[in-house]
């Protein structure tokens, strides 16, 4: 069992209506741009149609948090801006997380995303490849037709952050195959798989609404921390938490042997209960449900959900201080701030 005894409390999502009455509009008009069978894909993964096309119910239809986009469009509010000026940033980053959502679940194989099966178990791999390529190419288009004497630097943010995302993504895929990885590595990872795109939903709105350098590099640090921060507590809901409030298999990750932060400072210990889980790892044979449930028990024993727990806090508390160099105006911070509670204390 896990040794905190003071557990932080769990935090719901602030309310983002306003960020869907800004952001929806303009991400169905790109996402309805795109090539009639990518279209009707990237609509079914954002839970607006069935698989046939059939428009889903309003009342149904599912939108997500917006996470991504409301951090953009506050923090065009956290530096003075009006939120609509940053509408193309939080386009961009919505598509591009759609994107990364895609293609991640081709590479990990997980069939159910949004508690709905995923685009590639449903449509085939090849249309959710070119799904998320499509996205990602109208994510360029959206934030190229920003204002002209902003819009080159925002495409400039997004690019460095597409970069570090590929980085991330490929150290991620090579981690499936080392048997060693140390919890710095598996950090850095996160990183630039997580906290890149995360970061950059920041800096964007700072750039879009014409903050100097220095503010802009406090939010994007601001997001990348978040990121870190996020995927830290992800890993944790990915190993303990429920699948029907994650919308995906628990447990997944750890039948397909994958090193995520509790598996990674577990397997670094040294104690019995690492040894027999660095054994389960190694071992080539297929995990069914007893040894999932094995391995989940021997990650807590050898305190690898402690860490990861611990680590979400620290990087939580970065975060917050890289915030207060922005300089975010009062409301917004406190916005900022109630956004990145809900995303690191999740209800497990």
């Amino acid at each position: 069992m896990s040794q905190i005894t003071d557990p932080a409390p769990v935090h719901t999502f602030p309310r983002l209506g306003w960020v869907d009455d800004l952001l929806f509009p303009a991400l169905r008009t790109a996402v309805e741009a795109l090539p009639a069978a990518e279209s009707r894909v990237a609509s079914y993964h954002r839970g607006w149609c069935e698989a046939d096309g059939t428009e889903t119910p309003a009342s149904s239809a599912g939108r997500g948090k917006s996470v991504r986009p409301a951090l953009t469009l506050l923090s065009a509010v956290a530096v003075g801006g009006p939120p609509s000026i940053a509408v193309p940033g939080a386009v961009a980053v919505e598509l591009v997380h759609d994107f990364t959502l895609i293609h991640d679940d081709v590479i990990d194989g997980d069939a159910l995303r949004r508690h709905r099966p995923a685009v590639w178990s449903l449509f085939g791999t090849p249309a959710a490849v070119l799904t998320g390529d499509a996205l990602l190419v109208m994510a360029m288009r959206a934030l190229a037709a920003a204002p002209p004497r902003r819009a080159g630097a925002a495409v400039q943010e997004l690019v460095a952050a597409l970069h570090e995302l590929m980085e991330g993504q490929s150290l991620d895929v090579a981690f499936e195959k080392r048997h060693e990885v140390s919890v710095a590595q598996y950090l850095a990872m996160a990183e630039g798989k997580t906290g890149a795109l995360m970061g950059c939903a920041c800096a964007l709105g700072g750039v879009l609404a014409g903050a100097d350098s220095a503010r802009v590099r406090g939010l994007r640090e601001f997001g990348r921390r978040l990121g870190v921060a996020f995927q830290c507590a992800d890993d944790v809901l990915g190993i303990w938490g429920r699948t029907s409030r994650s919308g995906k298999p628990v447990g997944a990750d750890l039948a397909a042997r994958k090193k995520s932060l509790p598996v990674v400072a577990a397997l670094a210990g040294t104690g019995a209960a690492s040894e027999r889980l660095r054994d389960l790892y190694r071992s080539t044979s297929p995990l069914d449900e007893q040894d999932v449930e094995v391995a989940r028990r021997l990650v807590e024993e050898a305190g690898g959900r402690d860490t990861a727990e611990q680590e979400a806090r620290r990087q939580m508390t970065a975060a917050l201080r890289s915030l207060s160099f922005a300089q975010p105006t009062a409301d917004a911070y406190r916005q900022l701030h109630d956004i990145a509670q809900a995303m690191t204390r999740r209800e497990i």
